[in-house]
């Protein structure tokens, strides 16, 4: 790794809001030293930021790497080589907007995220769940009605029962997998369940939850209402993706157990307009408008209520590209330092890394951002990556 110096940037504290003028510098991937009028040896490079806006790199809490279509089911019949030669753009890209680490909840395995941290292929460091629980005819289960072969292949894997889902749990686990992801609730592009269906019993729910916090990890539940929502998180689910449709007593509930809500109104935003193009079926276009209304009244009574929030995108296909834009849709009801918390130290938080990404401190992981403009000014800044002038990864000049 080459040593960095970054020499007067204005410098965000994501946990105060505040600007401070200083240098940083980046050894061994790590930020070993800050403060003003820093200075390096000859060999170390340099970067004279004359004031710009240094924020610490991104982080988006609910990525699929590896779903290069938005038609879930046809993945399953790819070549895995041609699958990871898409999964490695779209990592690529992703790293290019500035997410420095991803979370990917249903598709990234252990060789994806070893490639990653051993520089094979460029793109986010990677937090994985491997393949997501679902029940049968859940929203993992991708076939459709008359289609009575074994299930299924791709981002998900079908289990049924509290042995099943032990063993499918503990199978993740023994693959290195971050989290476990299951599938709560119907969703848009699972083709034989409904928005409002709740999936996994309780008891099913409660077996996954007892092997995670058995291996130290936790378990991320997909669910839209209230009462899919409700029930996950009474049964120690620790963060809820998506929830459009909870209710107050879903507010409640994220505060007793001190649970994360990671919204993504963009892919919502995206699949009303590209949806189609992008793979999805017509019958699961059809569900998008049913969950797109609820998804800011829920973040803005979330955001009201002090739950903790985490950036998520949750794109899928040629859609990817509109990462960003989840940063412009919340602005309508979310405040720009609550925004950026969400894509740094809050998301941090919720992948078990804090004081490792999602801030500027000595000891972190050497993720920079360098913006020319400011965020807490205009959160638009970060919702366009053309405002992004430098790239630091683990102290490695990206762009």
């Amino acid at each position: 790794m080459t040593d960095l110096l970054l020499r007067q940037g204005l410098v965000l504290d994501v946990s105060t809001g505040d600007y401070r003028e200083t240098s940083i510098r980046c050894a061994g991937g790590r930020i070993v030293e800050t403060g003003p009028n820093l200075t390096a040896p000859d060999d170390v490079q340099v970067l004279d930021l004359g004031g710009a806006v240094v924020l610490p790199g991104l982080i988006d809490g609910h990525v699929h790497v590896a779903a290069p279509t938005a038609d879930l089911a046809d993945i399953a019949t790819w070549s895995p080589s041609y699958l990871a030669a898409h999964t490695a753009r779209i990592m690529r890209s992703m790293l290019h907007r500035g997410f420095t680490t991803v979370r990917d909840v249903a598709g990234a395995d252990h060789g994806l995220a070893d490639a990653q941290a051993e520089g094979l292929i460029e793109g986010p460091r990677l937090a994985f769940g491997g393949r997501a629980l679902s029940q049968t005819g859940g929203h993992g289960d991708g076939r459709q009605r008359g289609d009575d072969r074994s299930c299924c292949g791709g981002l998900s894997q079908v289990a049924d029962g509290v042995d099943a889902v032990r063993t499918a749990a503990r199978n993740e686990l023994r693959k290195g997998a971050h989290h476990i992801k299951v599938l709560a609730s119907g969703g848009v592009a699972s083709p034989t369940d409904r928005i409002d269906s709740t999936q996994y019993s309780e008891d099913e729910l409660r077996a996954v939850v007892a092997e995670a916090e058995a291996a130290n990890r936790y378990v991320a539940a997909h669910a839209y209402t209230a009462r899919a929502v409700n029930r996950a998180l009474e049964a120690g689910v620790r963060s809820i993706e998506h929830g459009n449709l909870i209710d107050d007593r879903s507010i409640d509930l994220f505060r007793e157990h001190d649970a994360f809500l990671v919204p993504t109104l963009v892919t919502y935003w995206a699949l009303a307009d590209e949806g189609v193009a992008s793979g999805l079926s017509q019958s699961s276009r059809a569900k998008v408008d049913e969950v797109l209304e609820g998804g800011l009244r829920a973040l803005e009574s979330a955001d009201r209520g002090g739950v903790r929030l985490v950036y998520g995108s949750d794109l899928l296909g040629g859609m990817h590209r509109h990462q960003n834009h989840e940063f412009r849709l919340r602005r309508e009801v979310q405040q720009p330092l609550d925004i950026v918390r969400a894509a740094t130290s809050t998301a941090a938080d919720l992948l078990g890394m804090s004081g490792e990404i999602g801030t500027v401190d000595i000891g972190a992981h050497a993720d920079l951002l360098v913006l020319n403009g400011d965020p807490i000014a205009d959160i638009g800044v970060l919702a366009d990556p053309a405002h992004i002038t430098h790239i630091v990864q683990s102290g490695r000049l990206v762009r």
